[in-house]
């Protein structure tokens, strides 16, 4: 409920090809935003400060029309647009959630831009929401009524069935599991380019990553011998990567859940995912095929155990917040699978709102696997985290080449990096100055540089 933040805005770009019929586009819109509740809900402060919902009467959806054709280059105009309007802060109060703009690029170049706040959106409502406005706009544009069924519940509804279920004796089962399960995890202690600010910065980018096909292959085969999913192995790496890092055998890092296990709330639009907390035991020193089980065997816990909202796990564990990083976890873990999808390696010049430390968003398409880091600004470089994705690469080819390797010895250095740390950090001789002392070599900088500070 903080007002003027934008950390949970979130930024969808619809391309049209030719032009748009803007009124079957904005009938579409409104037929969407009548469709489902929750794009009409407004969150209102109580009494005693507990916000409630409020669920406004369907109204024409606006869609303003900016034509940017006649800008010196169009494309990035669209850009710049789109990204000023990220950057709109929504207020939960007064409403509306979500907004649309049409922007015109040229003669049959236009881009649908819509902004949403995550409380009333998450990435499963994405395909829905696409889903429902191309086949509203196809009717309409056709002059035809509505083609869609009507929804049998809402998200209000699966509110209620929330809050009557998780309770009592069925909360405190899943409370229980993951007090035992966190109790004395570690904090990821990651080398940082600059110390930590007392209080967290949103302030985020991106650095896209080139995973080459031959090693996603591998990985895939890998996960079908030891019966696990691409998920867990890849989840399993990041681990590994982090824990040598940080120099630790305890990695906790989180993963978003769909949290939808009814099928009625398979076709609703509505913030449903949850977090969950994924602790890693590298103790021993393991093979990588036995991070894999140990992996599994955490990752088939907490989905067990995944009804409970992480907001309440936090309240149940953390006893005091540290404003200067995220409670429980300071690294996220996103795999996407969409078959057939396609996906571009970011630049690493987007801005983002970086909501944790590190977060590595890995989208597979079945033939391809793309990777991206989103990172916080404050903390670290662009260089490191470059370098990080060059480590990440060279420890996906290690483990897709032999996975029986225990953990210690899994290469993470590039072929360059372990050149100049052997031969140009490990030189077998260098030449000694001819002095009679370190008492000479003083005496010689200072009549060298008589001006310089000495510290």
């Amino acid at each position: 409920m903080e007002p003027g933040s934008t950390e949970y805005n979130l930024s969808m770009r619809v391309r049209w090809d030719g032009t748009p019929d803007v009124a079957a586009l904005g009938a579409a819109l409104s037929g969407v935003v009548a469709r489902h509740e929750v794009l009409r809900t407004r969150l209102v402060a109580g009494a005693e400060g507990v916000p409630y919902q409020v669920i406004d009467e369907p109204a024409p959806f606006p869609l303003p029309v900016v034509d940017v054709s006649g800008s010196t280059d169009p494309a990035q105009a669209v850009r710049e647009l789109a990204a000023a309007d990220a950057q709109v802060p929504f207020d939960l109060s007064t409403g509306p959630l979500i907004r649309a703009t049409l922007l015109r690029a040229g003669q049959g170049e236009h881009v649908l831009v819509v902004a949403l706040h995550h409380v009333v959106f998450d990435e499963w409502s994405d395909s829905v929401f696409h889903r429902e406005l191309m086949a509203l706009y196809e009717a309409f544009r056709a002059g035809e009524s509505d083609p869609l069924p009507p929804l049998e519940v809402q998200y209000a509804d699966y509110a209620v069935w929330q809050r009557q279920w998780l309770q009592g004796d069925a909360l405190e089962r899943q409370l229980s599991y993951w007090r035992d399960r966190l109790s004395g995890a570690a904090e990821l202690d990651l080398p940082l380019d600059r110390p930590r600010p007392p209080v967290r910065s949103s302030a985020g980018a991106t650095m896209g990553i080139d995973i080459p096909d031959d090693v996603a292959d591998g990985l895939r085969e890998l996960s079908r011998e030891c019966g696990v999913s691409m998920f867990m192995t890849l989840l399993s790496a990041y681990a590994v990567l982090l824990g040598r890092y940080a120099g630790s055998d305890d990695v906790v890092v989180g993963t978003p859940v769909a949290n939808r296990n009814r099928a009625e709330t398979e076709g609703l639009i509505g913030f449903f995912v949850n977090t969950l907390v994924m602790r890693t035991d590298l103790s021993g020193d393991p093979s990588f095929r036995e991070v894999l089980r140990r992996v599994r065997e955490t990752a088939l816990g907490a989905y067990a155990h995944q009804d409970v909202p992480f907001e309440q796990v936090v309240e149940a564990l953390v006893s005091e917040r540290d404003r200067s990083r995220t409670p429980l976890f300071q690294a996220l873990f996103n795999y996407d699978f969409v078959e057939g999808g396609s996906f571009e390696s970011g630049s690493g010049d987007d801005e983002v709102d970086a909501k944790f430390d590190l977060r590595l968003v890995l989208s597979d398409s079945g033939a391809r696997l793309g990777a991206e880091f989103e990172y916080s600004t404050a903390l670290f470089d662009a260089a490191t985290v470059k370098r990080l994705g060059g480590h990440l690469v060279t420890l996906l080819s290690a483990v897709a080449a032999d996975a029986g390797q225990r953990v210690g010895a899994l290469p993470v250095l590039s072929a360059g990096e372990r050149e100049v740390l052997a031969q140009e950090w490990n030189a077998p001789s260098v030449d000694v100055p001819a002095v009679g002392g370190v008492h000479e070599l003083i005496a010689e900088r200072a009549v060298a540089v008589p001006d310089a500070l000495a510290v």
